[in-house]
């Protein structure tokens, strides 16, 4: 398990995370959101032992990360700027990677060397961004870890390369309980394949919660009334997160069980009445407050 408990962090007074808690089980892949600034990066940093907090502890398994270098052996991390030795070639990184993590495995590494094809003896400081991003995450999931911490994974990556990451991960997740963390703006990738959801905002946790149940508990509705106030009637109960209209169709997003917005609905007799659960891309707009902006896209 990651377990993350009361972290402060400030850098020249500003507050970059404030009683900050993140949870995630064991076996799992959580998804952590947010907009540049919100903090992402700075909880990465302390995940992977790379800052001390402030107060708060940043903890797997039981055991504080920060300067436990037994822990990090367990610890897979691809960031999203990567860095290689100059001179170094996947060979090389190899041998240097099999010296650090006891956990590494040649038999997947060349497994892996051949499914993406590329090339062993090349400098990696010569590859486009994308054959390093392969490279760094062959050599990552070679070591066999634990703990995974993904930053933008799959950017500048095709959709067959982006395919195969998300499977050698999936599969290490179902396989041994690994236990992964990933930071990614591509939401609709994040949506197929995490079970929990964090969204960070200005250095706190404005939701954590399984993905499934953070869903269902917020819905687009379309819904048309013989009149004014039977519209009224409808919605006068219900958590009306966000409300439109466009000639006679009212559109709005709902907050709620799924059968109490029904159960309103259909009680003031609508004409046209259609319900179905947010994307996380909509859940996202809506708890940032974003829309007022970017909605009218959606609801299109």
């Amino acid at each position: 398990m990651i377990n993350v408990k009361g972290l402060c962090k400030q850098f020249d007074g500003f507050q970059a995370l404030n009683n900050l808690n993140v949870n995630v089980e064991q076996g799992s892949i959580y998804g952590l959101i947010g907009v540049n600034g919100s903090g992402k990066t700075t909880l990465i940093r302390h995940l992977t032992g790379v800052l001390k907090p402030d107060s708060g502890s940043v903890q797997m398994d039981g055991q504080d990360v920060y300067d436990n270098v037994e822990l990090k052996k367990r610890l897979g991390y691809i960031p999203d700027e990567l860095f290689f030795f100059g001179s170094y070639s996947l060979k090389s990184m190899r041998d240097f990677y099999k010296g650090i993590y006891p956990n590494w495995d040649d038999v997947r590494y060349e497994m892996m060397l051949q499914d993406f094809a590329l090339p062993e003896r090349g400098k990696i400081a010569k590859f486009s961004k994308g054959m390093q991003k392969q490279a760094q995450f062959i050599l990552t999931m070679s070591c066999k870890p634990d703990f995974l911490i993904l930053d933008e994974p799959i950017d500048g990556l095709d959709p067959i390369v982006r395919k195969k990451v998300w499977k050698y991960v999936v599969d290490d997740v179902a396989e041994r309980q690994m236990t992964v963390l990933v930071s990614s703006h591509n939401l609709k990738e994040m949506e197929g394949i995490c079970d929990a959801i964090g969204i960070l905002s200005k250095g706190e946790m404005k939701i954590e919660q399984d993905l499934d149940e953070l869903k269902s508990d917020i819905h687009k509705v379309q819904a048309a009334f013989h009149s004014a106030e039977d519209a009224e009637r409808a919605f006068a109960g219900l958590n009306v997160v966000h409300r439109e209209k466009s000639g006679s169709i009212e559109h709005l997003i709902i907050r709620g069980a799924r059968e109490d917005v029904e159960k309103a609905v259909y009680a003031a007799d609508p004409i046209i009445f259609d319900i179905l659960p947010l994307s996380l891309e909509e859940v996202f707009i809506f708890e940032m407050g974003g829309e007022n902006d970017d909605i009218q896209s959606i609801l299109a």
